[in-house]
């Protein structure tokens, strides 16, 4: 039966500790590596990956130390390297507090100068054959470390509280560390004290990432680097409170020990999930105190979709931002080009500021500034995320308003082309008063001048009223009745023309007389049955207009009817005098109607030609009144 060897437990705290210590460091140096250009300026690249390198040699050189043989020839050299790099680490914290005193570099160069002495106190221990790691370094780093911790204190007075009680804790904690070292008790002393004395390295670190977080991923580390230390502290206290007092019950029961160290290792999985959850809430609400980002974003695209404007879309973004990360600078501006062709919505921190591009399918661009943050806040991963997440929402929102207002700027010109096409129907149609029927008009008020004087003047005040009706007419649209008067007006002049061989009928129900109708759009009718239908015969004919209500395809059409007894050959063939004047007609029903609208040219039982004018009731404008008159002229 396998039984699983009992292990100290001040020996099983310095394992667990420096193997974490190991992976914390390693992924460090693995994220600057995978993010330099994410990473901030030179020198906070620089002394992450300081840190990560001298983190690695302590933990790693610990673990090499407690784990081998003492009597191993190269056990001291290893403690030597471990314990240098170890005293470099409070180095690397005041370097990164003093990185915006660039004024007082002389607590920079102290501190080099205290880690590089003890390092040099624990070498020369080493070659002169002394126990190391050398009592009188770890002594001169517990002093050094308080005197650093004081002269910090004096040199940032002006930063923020919160921030000074992160490194001043990580290098008190290094000092009582130290001071601890000094007797050099190893595994003797109880777990707590092995707990405090040789992992001060992750305090240290820590202290490091909250003073430097400038790049995009420290709270991505932050989270997996509590999520690791939870697990461990987890793990450890399930060995310690629950495997190994059952595992010594078990010695006496015969149950293997193994299966108890299996069940309590499937417990810290299962346990997992939750601490990393726990971990993440602990980084964002309590360390970053990061408000509910999916709730932000949700409301900044509502936002957002409300605008209607494409310069206000990048206002709205960078006001609601600015108020979301304290910036007390924030700025935005259209751009033609990019100095650095970036992905869509790429988001880049420079120094203590960020620049987000809302990078549009066509130009300009938009560029955001954001800047002097409040209480020198770092916008991290999540923070970037948002942002991006808010510019390519903005972009997608103005490109959409861009296409709708090119869409409405389109159909108003065609709006402007259609009024104006419509314009230049109505003077076409006021030049196509016939100059025949004008000249004819001339003649017959001539000849009447000396048959009969008073006819002539009606005949000639007739024609002066048709001339201003169609001359002055401007509007699109008029109703029935109105368009009558102006047939009226043409009838009489042809009637004393034609004398009794002209005969009318108007047959138009009241309700039916306020539809509005295109302008000027009957007259041209009327003219060719008289031209086509009367005018050819001897003996003359009758000219009828209609208009009813008639059902066609499920929809009520207004049908205007224009008729005459003549043969009709001549007009359905449609010679070119007519068939522009037709062509008019149609095209402006297309315009107005869209497909709706038709004229029909027919012959009705060779009895009378028929055009015919249907326009669908929805589309025809006026009121109506309840009365019916036939008129007969």
């Amino acid at each position: 039966m396998l039984v699983v060897e009992q292990i100290n437990t001040s020996l099983l705290v310095n394992w667990l500790g420096f193997s974490v210590g190991i992976a914390l460091y390693a992924l460090l140096g693995w994220m600057i590596f995978r993010h330099s250009e994410s990473s901030g300026g030179k020198q906070v690249r620089v002394l992450l990956f300081l840190t990560s390198v001298l983190g690695l040699v302590w933990n790693a050189g610990e673990l090499v130390v407690i784990s081998i043989d003492p009597s191993f020839a190269l056990h001291p050299l290893i403690t030597v390297l471990a314990y240098s790099a170890l005293g470099f680490l409070p180095t690397v914290v005041v370097h990164s507090v003093q990185l915006e005193n660039k004024q007082r570099p002389v607590l920079t160069w102290a501190a080099y100068g205290i880690s590089t002495l003890a390092a040099g106190l624990h070498l020369w221990a080493y070659i002169a054959g002394r126990p190391v790691p050398s009592s009188e370094s770890l002594v001169l780093l517990t002093f050094g470390a308080v005197s650093l911790t004081a002269g910090l204190l004096l040199a940032n007075f002006r930063q923020t509280i919160q921030r000074k009680a992160v490194w001043v804790t990580s290098l008190l904690i290094f000092a009582v560390s130290s001071l601890h070292l000094v007797s050099h008790q190893g595994s003797g002393s109880s777990w707590p004290i092995e707990l405090i004395a040789h992992q001060s390295s992750l305090p240290l670190v820590l202290a490091i990432l909250y003073q430097n977080y400038r790049f995009a991923f420290a709270d991505i580390f932050l989270k997996r680097a509590v999520s690791l230390i939870l697990l461990a502290l987890v793990a450890f206290g399930i060995y310690v409170a629950v495997a190994r007092p059952l595992t010594e019950v078990a010695a006496g029961l015969s149950v293997p020990s193994t299966a108890i160290i299996l069940v309590c290792w499937v417990g810290t999985a299962l346990l997992f999930p939750a601490i990393t959850r726990f971990a993440g809430w602990l980084v964002d609400v309590v360390l970053l105190k990061r408000s509910d980002y999916e709730l932000f974003f949700q409301e900044l695209a509502k936002q957002i979709d409300e605008s209607e404007s494409t310069d206000v879309v990048p206002a709205l973004v960078t006001s609601v931002l600015a108020k979301e990360f304290s910036a007390a600078s924030s700025s935005w501006r259209e751009v033609e080009y990019l100095k650095n062709e970036k992905r869509l919505g790429a988001v880049n921190l420079t120094g203590d500021s960020i620049e987000a591009v809302i990078r549009t399918v066509e130009k300009p661009f938009y560029l955001i500034q954001l800047g002097e943050f409040a209480g020198g806040r770092r916008l991290l991963s999540e923070e970037i995320g948002i942002v991006e997440m808010a510019v390519n929402h903005a972009a997608r929102r103005i490109d959409a308003l861009r296409v709708t207002h090119e869409r409405c700027e389109r159909e108003f010109r065609e709006q402007q082309f259609s009024r104006l096409a419509a314009e230049a129907q109505l003077t076409a149609l006021r030049a196509q008063i016939n100059p025949h029927f004008l000249f004819n008009a001339l003649t017959t008020i001539g000849y009447l001048i000396e048959e009969s004087p008073d006819k002539a003047l009606q005949t000639l005040l007739q024609l002066t009223k048709l001339l201003r009706r169609v001359l002055n007419t401007t509007d699109e649209f008029a109703t029935l009745d109105s368009e009558l008067q102006l047939i009226d007006s043409y009838l009489e002049i042809e009637r004393a023309r034609f004398e009794d061989r002209l005969r009318v009928s108007i047959d138009i129900p009241g309700d039916l007389r306020k539809m509005e109708i295109p302008t000027l759009i009957l007259q041209p009718l009327v003219e060719n049955a008289i031209k086509h239908g009367i005018s050819t015969t001897r003996a003359g004919g009758e000219i009828s207009i209609r208009a009813t209500v008639e059902k066609d395809n499920g929809h009520d059409d207004l049908c205007i009817t224009v008729a005459d007894t003549g043969d009709g050959r001549a007009l359905l063939a449609r010679p070119e005098s007519t068939g522009v004047g037709l062509r008019n007609i149609e095209d402006r029903l297309e315009s107005y109607y869209q497909g709706d609208a038709r004229l029909e040219l027919y012959r009705y039982r060779d009895v009378e030609t028929r055009a015919v004018i249907a326009i669908p009731t929805a589309h025809v404008r006026g009121e109506k009144e309840n009365e019916s008159e036939v008129v007969l002229i």
